[in-house]
């Protein structure tokens, strides 16, 4: 059956969400002009406040609308340690599962040479600047432990290791092929807890 152009074009921009196929899609549309307009209207205000408004913390590459995220602004956070994750995602399981007090790089990804993901689509140019202030004597790898994730550890082991900086790689208690903000807070927590050298 075919729809009315704009009726089509709102299923269509909502399976710009993930796991969200053309049925989804058409069942949340519908919803949102049967039962909820006003709600409708919420979302998509909020939607383009977020997309206008929500930028990079300059420290750490988080999502913040000020220059830094509420982490890195936090005078009582250890900035002698840094964890690096793959995605924001990452920040909110650790900081939700363990007593970490330290601060974050965020790479928004993970290498990937063959989807044209390098080291400066990761920001990896501006983490080592800040390795190179010389406050930092830890950083903690939580890549997932993908082959993906493993492969960006062990550059990110390296560039630390060039600095006289200890590289750790959280314990492997999560499960191969796992992401981490769907790994039980248990295990995420035994996992941060027993971090290995990288060697």
């Amino acid at each position: 059956m075919a729809y009315s152009p704009l009726l089509q074009k709102l299923i269509d921009a909502l399976r710009y969400l993930p796991g969200v196929g053309p049925k989804s899609a058409q069942r949340m549309a519908f919803h949102l002009l049967e039962r909820n307009r006003e709600g409708a209207l919420v979302l998509a205000a909020a939607l383009h406040d977020a997309v206008q408004g929500i930028g990079h913390c300059e420290r750490c590459r988080m999502f913040t609308d000020d220059k830094l995220c509420v982490i890195c602004a936090n005078a009582k956070r250890d900035a002698s340690i840094v964890c690096v994750v793959e995605t924001p995602v990452d920040v909110h399981a650790i900081e939700n599962a363990t007593g970490f007090h330290g601060q974050y790089f965020v790479l928004m990804g993970h290498l990937s040479p063959l989807d044209g993901i390098g080291p400066e689509e990761l920001g990896l140019g501006q983490l080592q600047k800040r390795l190179d202030e010389g406050r930092v004597t830890e950083l903690i790898l939580a890549t997932n432990p993908t082959v993906e994730g493993e492969a960006t550890a062990h550059y990110l082991a390296e560039i630390a290791q060039r600095r006289g900086i200890r590289a750790t790689r959280i314990a492997h208690g999560v499960p191969i092929g796992g992401e981490l903000e769907f790994i039980d807070g248990g295990t995420l927590s035994h996992a941060f807890t027993g971090r290995q050298e990288v060697r």
